[in-house]
């Protein structure tokens, strides 16, 4: 069987990577003699990581390698991740969601079949966005997405044709390797209480970095806590990272793990962790993962739906209504209850890795 795998892939995006990592080894567990070709940002880097072909993802160079990759696929699998969206700007068919919608239609010209795979759809918003999906999205062959929220926006958009399915994030599916990189990479005495801290960049909102910056000074203190901000996307959340940092009156207290760590080791680390408070969706997944207890300050309903399914809403935010007190208390609380919390969390992402497991075993009965 021969894939063609079309996302954000080669941007250092831990998230994303994550997602990409997820479906490539699950693939290799499941499928045998699957041929596996991905479009990335960076084809070299790719390819040296996951042992696949590549080929640029854009449309500067190497259009003729997308054609030709296309032709040979059986299936085009699009995502996982939130692609169909139109939240960068989208003009005529410039921007993410044209984009991915134009690789799926070539697929289709090119006697390919695709399938949108555990996707988070949307926000849509523009007339034409909303267009671009009804004329094309339902030329789909099947499309599974991450979340409830997505099938009804799905069909709020009108997009109807293709089945949908409920699964989960891909990422849940995630095979883990033993890699302690980023906690050797840190000067820790062995006794610490590790809180993992995902931010990344908000301006719209850009209180919350006074806000967290305030409770965690206040948690070390009173809790001693050693707060290690983890940072999802390269230089984007180590900027974030260090604006909070400079915020803080106990950052001396603090560590800040380099921005170029792979998804594996980012996740090894926040499995040692005692909580994690964080924005970034794929820091609260892995958190799930791990059986890590976390506070979530939710940017999107992705983010809301993950924290109700890992059972850690009601420790957790909206940031437009993240409360610095309640941020410090709710930590707290996390913290004198890990144990319990750990246990429920940990039952609740065995649910979810198995509906994620169900994206491959979907795949497999309808398109092979």
């Amino acid at each position: 069987m021969k894939v063609v795998i079309s996302g954000f892939y080669g941007l250092g995006n831990t998230g994303d990577e994550a997602i990409l990592e997820s479906i490539v080894d699950n693939l290799r567990s499941e499928v045998p003699d699957i041929d596996i070709t991905v479009f990335s940002l960076s084809p070299e880097q790719t390819a040296r990581e996951h042992n696949v072909k590549t080929v640029y993802r854009a449309w500067r160079r190497e259009n003729k390698e997308k054609m030709k990759a296309l032709r040979n696929a059986d299936v085009l699998i699009s995502g996982g991740g939130g692609l169909l969206q139109d939240t960068y700007p989208t003009k005529f068919l410039f921007g993410p969601l044209p984009y991915y919608l134009i690789i799926a239609m070539l697929a289709k010209v090119c006697g390919a079949r695709v399938m949108f795979f555990s996707q988070g759809i949307g926000p849509v918003t523009s007339a034409w966005g909303k267009f671009l999906m009804r004329r094309f999205a339902n030329k789909a062959d099947f499309i599974t997405v991450r979340d409830q929220y997505s099938k009804d926006y799905l069909e709020n958009l009108k997009v109807t044709r293709p089945q949908t399915v409920v699964t989960a994030d891909i990422v849940f599916a995630f095979q883990k390797k033993q890699d302690d990189a980023c906690m050797q990479s840190l000067n820790l005495t062995g006794g610490e209480k590790l809180l993992a801290v995902s931010v990344r960049p908000w301006f719209e909102h850009n209180d919350y970095e006074d806000k967290l910056a305030s409770a965690l000074d206040e948690l070390i203190e009173q809790d001693d806590v050693t707060p290690v901000f983890v940072p999802m996307e390269g230089h984007h959340d180590v900027d974030a990272s260090k604006r909070v940092l400079a915020k803080m009156q106990n950052a001396e207290s603090c560590h800040l793990l380099a921005g170029d760590f792979s998804p594996n080791q980012y996740l090894n680390f926040i499995g040692a962790c005692e909580a994690t408070v964080g924005l970034r969706l794929h820091s609260l997944i892995f958190s799930a993962l791990a059986g890590v207890p976390h506070v979530g300050i939710s940017y999107d309903k992705k983010v809301e739906s993950l924290l109700k399914r890992s059972g850690m809403w009601e420790y957790s935010f909206r940031l437009e209504e993240l409360d610095r007190d309640k941020l410090a208390a709710n930590t707290r609380d996390v913290l004198m209850n890990r144990d319990a919390l750990s246990r429920q969390v940990a039952k609740n992402a065995a649910v979810m890795r198995q509906e994620a497991l169900e994206n491959i075993e979907l795949l497999k009965k309808h398109f092979m």
